[in-house]
């Protein structure tokens, strides 16, 4: 007889864990649903620098940065240039977000004990326009133990709501269908893997040992996008507006997030919209310590960094780091190319040369102030020493 919950969440990521958050406070019983192990719960958003998009907070006022809500929705827009019909939910999203954002979101995760480094960063400040593209102020509030600081309080609070009885993991769980019942969904079905000892991160098996059904009132999917699956990028690339899609590629993201559920969901009859728009740091190369497949790390230059195209061209305002990440993408490909060059000197890299990710900065993840102070004193973040030594050895050997 196949189990029942209140609600059914597919997938153990950020969206999942705050979801579960929210439903077990209200007491309904909930069953989380994901193919990796429990060492995997968090998903993608543990790899994270830990980000958030705040509006007019405190740590924006202290340093004297002006931000409104009006002026976050002006530049929301500006990017977003919704222009399809499909856009109707994405404009609602948006607006609700912000309002969030701009209203209770800081207080919501402080209560829940998140905290925030003191300086915001400024995030693709976009091209030149005000009301185009890009964040007319610095938004970037970099949480107190990058990504993995950002899924922590959802993590204990989702094993709380496990001892209590109100939850239930159901991890190496794949979903493979939806069940349909009079229009509705009421349901998943698809096959336990095998247990797996793999790291997180890394590549595990999809050997099946099983299968399984439960049922729900209602069923939530949240297993994140397409980003570990190269070959589903490729298919969806929007051709048109960026150009031919890259040869090589590499991903930021662990081959879990592989988009199986987005095709599994339409095939019940999910309406998937703007599978085209996608986004793509053109500021990354290949780790030199991967964990899974294809593995990339972003670069984060600073402004002083003189970037070319394959060629030695130099690339045209706004293509600069951190500015307008898809305009500097299309100029890339319109070369020919799929890479460019960084120059700089060893002076700039110890004063702006730095890491995305939770295990690229390992002072901002470990919540010590020690850390981070003595990692500034050494000149070259250890991360930076190493990143350095690996990819461009012999000359940082010594």
């Amino acid at each position: 007889m196949a189990e029942i919950a209140d609600v059914i969440i597919v997938g153990g990521g950020l969206a999942g864990l705050v979801a579960a958050y929210e439903l077990t406070q209200r007491g309904k019983r909930v069953f989380v649903l994901d193919q990796e192990g429990e060492n995997s719960l968090g998903g993608q958003a543990f790899w994270s620098l830990g980000g958030l998009c705040m509006v007019d907070t405190p740590e924006q006022r202290r340093m004297r940065i002006k931000d409104s809500h009006a002026l976050a929705l002006q530049d929301w827009m500006g990017s977003a240039q919704f222009d399809r019909e499909e856009d109707y939910w994405p404009r609602i999203w948006a607006e609700n977000y912000l309002d969030f954002a701009s209203g209770e979101m800081r207080s919501y995760l402080y209560d829940l004990g998140m905290r925030w480094f003191p300086v915001v960063g400024w995030a693709e400040r976009g091209g030149a326009f005000a009301d185009g593209h890009g964040n007319s102020v610095p938004r970037f509030h970099v949480t107190w133990g990058t990504g993995e600081g950002i899924i922590e309080p959802f993590v204990l609070r989702a094993q709380e709501a496990a001892r209590k009885g109100l939850l239930t993991f159901k991890f190496r769980h794949q979903v493979s269908k939806l069940i349909i019942k009079n229009g509705a969904v009421t349901g998943v079905k698809g096959e336990v893997l095998e247990s797996s000892t793999v790291k997180r991160g890394e590549q595990s098996s999809r050997n099946i040992i099983g299968d399984f059904e439960f049922h729900a009132q209602s069923v939530i999917v949240s297993s994140g996008g397409i980003g570990g699956n190269l070959e589903l990028v490729k298919k969806n690339w929007p051709t048109k507006r960026l150009g031919k899609a890259p040869k090589n590629m590499i991903a930021g993201v662990p081959h879990h997030v592989d988009g199986r559920m987005i095709g599994i969901a339409k095939k019940a009859g999910a309406n998937a919209i703007n599978e085209d728009r996608m986004w793509h740091y053109t500021e990354g190369v290949k780790n030199f310590d991967p964990i899974w497949p294809s593995h990339g790390i972003r670069i984060l230059p600073g402004p002083s960094s003189m970037w070319f195209d394959a060629e030695g061209s130099r690339m045209p305002a706004p293509c600069m780091p951190g500015f307008d990440t898809l305009g500097t993408l299309k100029h890339i490909l319109s070369t020919g190319y799929d890479y460019s060059w960084f120059v700089l000197t060893q002076k700039i890299i110890e004063k702006e040369f730095a890491l995305s990710g939770s295990e690229q900065n390992p002072d901002l993840t470990s919540k010590k102030w020690i850390e981070v102070i003595t990692s500034k004193n050494l000149g070259f973040h250890p991360s930076i020493l190493r990143f350095l030594k690996e990819e461009f050895s012999p000359p940082f050997k010594n």
